[in-house]
């Protein structure tokens, strides 16, 4: 199959700066790359206009906004039909407590991430959110530990 986006090594080389610090300036990064400013600058913008860059965003401490208990909640669909799929997908991403969802393969077909005050919401939250739901027909929730984000795509070699 044919990649979604023609990208060149310097397309590859300005993505992988930007994931490294989104904030780097023009002129910076105009220089790691090897371009001139106006050049990187087009660059750039026509990787967002194409939608290979979908954004930017700050890493936050999760305490400083509350958060006291972060967790993956595995859901098994009591059957799988794109409306079934598409419902709680819409669901999911519509509750605060939601920082990401996955649609997985695999033995459960929803990966979830949460964020919570502490675990008698994460209790609740699962409870209220999850198994209320007539699609779902199977909850686990697993605590996380430590999250570490690693922060840029993997460096592959260009093809071809």
């Amino acid at each position: 199959m044919p990649p979604k986006y023609r990208l060149d090594r310097i397309d590859h080389a300005i993505l992988a700066q930007l994931a490294k610090n989104a904030r780097i300036t023009n002129k910076d990064l105009a220089l790691l790359v090897g371009l001139s400013q106006s050049r990187t600058l087009e660059r750039v913008r026509s990787l967002r206009q194409r939608g290979v860059i979908r954004g930017y965003h700050a890493e936050v401490d999760p305490a400083a906004l509350g958060v006291g208990i972060q967790a993956m909640v595995a859901i098994r669909l009591r059957r799988h039909s794109r409306e079934a799929v598409a419902a709680f997908r819409a669901h999911a991403l519509g509750l605060t407590e939601t920082m990401a969802v996955y649609h997985v393969a695999g033995v459960n077909d929803f990966l979830i991430h949460v964020a919570t005050r502490n675990a008698d919401h994460l209790r609740d939250f699962a409870l209220d959110a999850f198994t209320t739901r007539a699609e779902v027909g199977h909850v686990e929730t697993i605590l996380i530990f430590e999250a570490v984000r690693r922060g840029a795509m993997p460096d592959w070699e260009l093809e071809g």
